[in-house]
């Protein structure tokens, strides 16, 4: 390719001879983006007295639209810098040089999107759900030694941003207060009945409750469908203020108001008796390195 010599990445650049474009205009971070359906188009300079010139034709995906979806992927890795400066080569018809500049490019990170893996059943979580980010995992564990399910935590940065710096307790009261947005997202390590899941999760709020809006725990049992639940299903609970969004198995999404059922659902995966310890625990831990 004459006059340019191009990393290929995400990023695809072609050099092809026509009308000269200027690249310097190209600032903003966004414009350093395009899209698969965008092209931009940077310029090479020519020495003095040329009438020909070399673009580049710039297409890739935005990841910052991947992440406003909430995609992430196993190993994840959008290059969204190739060109790391300026190439010079000699032009065989005239023996002029060309110096072909991706300056738009230049200093531009690598944005790496890597699942977090539960390590004791290996069941791997995103980087981020619904819009949140993870923070923390840890697995569910019966009788001492069955691996039920892994459950994780994904919160809002921003929200948790003045809490973060003062200490493991003061977290642990704002993982308590349901006004903090989180999902807590469950993942089915074995198999187990729908009839055994509601249940379990029935018997853990219900206490927490204290004698207060229980016809709620009837109304998060019927959100369930009757099907039973079968290794890697997933469940997520959205909590923000008194409102707990809901997707079962299948996919399904429903919701329950109750402010006294979304602190009983908090004090159950954040409080002293947690049904998953490691998952607390590991999840203060990940909010004081946010």
């Amino acid at each position: 390719m004459s006059g340019a010599t191009i990393t290929r990445g995400l990023v695809r650049c072609s050099a092809r001879r026509q009308q000269t474009l200027s690249i310097s205009k190209i600032t903003s971070p966004e414009q350093r983006f395009v899209t698969k359906s965008q092209r931009r188009t940077a310029t090479t300079s020519r020495s003095a007295g040329s009438s020909t010139s070399t673009s580049i034709g710039i297409r890739c995906e935005d990841p910052r639209v991947l992440l406003s979806l909430g995609v992430a992927t196993t190993a994840t890795c959008f290059v969204v810098a190739a060109v790391l400066g300026a190439t010079t080569a000699a032009d065989g018809s005239d023996g002029r040089t060309t110096t072909t500049l991706c300056s738009a490019l230049k200093g531009t990170d690598v944005l790496m999107l890597e699942p977090h893996k539960e390590p004791a059943t290996g069941i791997l979580y995103p980087h981020l759900c619904n819009a949140l980010t993870f923070v923390g995992c840890g697995v569910r564990v019966k009788y001492g030694f069955v691996k039920v399910y892994a459950v994780g935590t994904y919160i809002d940065p921003i929200a948790m941003s003045a809490v973060k710096t003062q200490g493991p307790t003061a977290i642990q009261t704002a993982l308590l207060n349901p006004s903090y947005p989180r999902t807590i997202r469950i993942v089915m390590n074995r198999g187990l009945s729908i009839d055994k899941y509601t249940a379990a999760i029935i018997e853990a709020l219900a206490p927490r409750m204290g004698g207060e809006d229980l016809d709620k725990l009837e109304e998060f049992k019927k959100l369930n469908p009757p099907v039973d639940l079968i290794e890697g299903a997933e469940m997520e609970m959205t909590v923000r203020g008194s409102t707990m969004l809901y997707k079962n198995s299948l996919g399904g999404v429903g919701q329950i108001d109750s402010e006294v059922f979304c602190r009983a659902l908090c004090d159950t995966f954040y409080g002293k008796d947690a049904v998953s310890p490691g998952h607390r625990d590991d999840v203060i831990k990940g909010v004081q390195k946010l």
